[in-house]
């Protein structure tokens, strides 16, 4: 199944996309927009465009389990996905992504301006390999 993650920014929001057999998790684009409802409506167009069976949302929960302002905002994006798209949108939790990109990013070296430009990006492609591995975990125990 081809599924696409999201990494919702007020300003920049992530888009990663899997192969068929989800098995690789590439970054795909950032979207720069801080309107939400046009977000949602960029989000959902790319979706169709990369002919994505399904959307994963990362949801920033507090390290201490928590939902707080940023996962409500999140959950409310899902919201209005599932309003545009015909696909399942699910929530996943993000916690750790973005620090990860950044470690990803200083081991190869990317800073500055190249850093921002896809961030966001590396943190979607991180989200939706989480995903990715626990959707395979999930076939290994049902096959047991």
């Amino acid at each position: 199944m081809k599924i696409m993650s999201v990494d919702y920014g007020d300003g920049h929001t992530g888009l990663a996309c899997c192969d068929k057999n989800e098995v690789l998790a590439t970054p795909l684009c950032i979207i720069d927009e801080w309107n939400f409802e046009k977000c949602a409506q960029k989000v959902a167009k790319a979706a169709e465009e990369n002919d994505a069976e399904m959307l994963v949302v990362g949801n920033p929960i507090n390290m201490n389990g928590t939902i707080g302002p940023r996962s409500e905002k999140c959950q409310q994006f899902a919201e209005l996905l599932r309003t545009l798209v015909k696909v399942p949108v699910e929530m996943w939790d993000e916690r750790g992504t973005t620090v990860t990109a950044h470690q990803m990013m200083n081991e190869v070296n990317k800073r500055g301006k190249k850093r921002k430009a896809v961030i966001d990006a590396v943190a979607a492609a991180i989200i939706l390999e989480n995903y990715l591995a626990y959707r395979a975990n999930q076939k290994e125990k049902d096959t047991e």
